[in-house]
């Protein structure tokens, strides 16, 4: 499908990237495929998008095959969006409104991907959210984000990582994270500061009598004492310094040396 090059779409309709919203804009449409490529096939499946701005990444899924539900909080963009849509009738919705305020299970009836650029004043809350529902496998299949290339390094950090932390643990105790590729700042439309990176994540096997809830509970309480040993920061968690001693789990230690299977032998007990 021949469409207008996306530099010519955000100056027509006058698209300057939102600070206040944290825009950043992909433009370059081969990246953009390989993005829309890292799920695997995407022919006639649903996929929501967040935050698709003038529609780059919305194009390179819609040319996959997808079929795209697009939440965007910038009215300015809709104009965009909505050319796109006739481009492909039936095959893009776009809904106005704020993502961290819409529930995605409200907008599918079956399964779907999530890829999105996410602004990255907002990503990891979206991110967090997706990944702490109570009901497991989830309703979405894959997760394909671009973020700031640090938090996708804590995203995918081993105990052995200075990035090693509670998102890891989130990340990492019921689904498979990845680094799928990186992303030069001059890719970006305005350049940010800092690299990015597209991190690939698939729900795996839940363990076993483990509130989620619990889990977040107790990693709040490790890491948000981070330099300090366990006996100190669980202390105000109860039942949770007993459960290190049942586990056997030294409370000298520090929660960054702890791997993610003993924060859920803990979390376990607790639960």
């Amino acid at each position: 499908m021949n469409l207008p090059p996306l530099r010519e779409v955000i100056a027509r309709h006058g698209l300057a990237a939102s600070k206040a919203l944290g825009q950043n804009f992909l433009l370059d449409e081969q990246l953009l495929a390989r993005i829309a490529a890292i799920p695997g096939s995407l022919t006639d499946q649903q996929v929501l998008e967040i935050g698709p701005g003038p529609g780059g990444l919305t194009r390179a899924l819609l040319r996959a095959g997808a079929i795209v539900t697009a939440i965007e909080m910038d009215r300015r963009c809709l104009p965009a969006l909505a050319e796109l849509a006739e481009a492909f009738p039936g095959r893009l919705t776009v809904i106005e409104g704020d993502a961290v305020k819409i529930d995605p299970a409200t907008l599918f009836t079956g399964p779907y991907a999530i890829l999105a650029n996410l602004p990255y004043n907002v990503g990891t809350a979206l991110f967090t959210g997706w990944l702490s529902g109570m009901v497991w496998p989830p309703q979405w299949t894959s997760l394909t984000l671009m973020f700031q290339h640090e938090v996708a390094q804590r995203i995918v950090a081993g105990t052995d990582d200075d990035a090693y932390g509670r998102l890891a643990i989130l990340s990492q105790w019921r689904s498979r994270p990845r680094l799928a590729m990186k992303v030069h700042r001059s890719a970006f439309t305005p350049a940010p500061k800092v690299m990015s990176a597209v991190i690939h994540v698939v729900p795996t096997e839940a363990p076993a009598g483990v509130s989620p809830r619990m889990l977040e509970r107790l990693t709040e309480a490790a890491f948000g004492q981070r330099r300090k040993m366990l006996r100190q920061s669980l202390k105000g968690l109860p039942g949770a310094l007993a459960a290190l001693e049942t586990l056997g789990i030294d409370p000298q230690r520090r929660a960054e040396t702890l791997s993610v299977a003993e924060f859920v032998s803990a979390a376990r007990l607790l639960s």
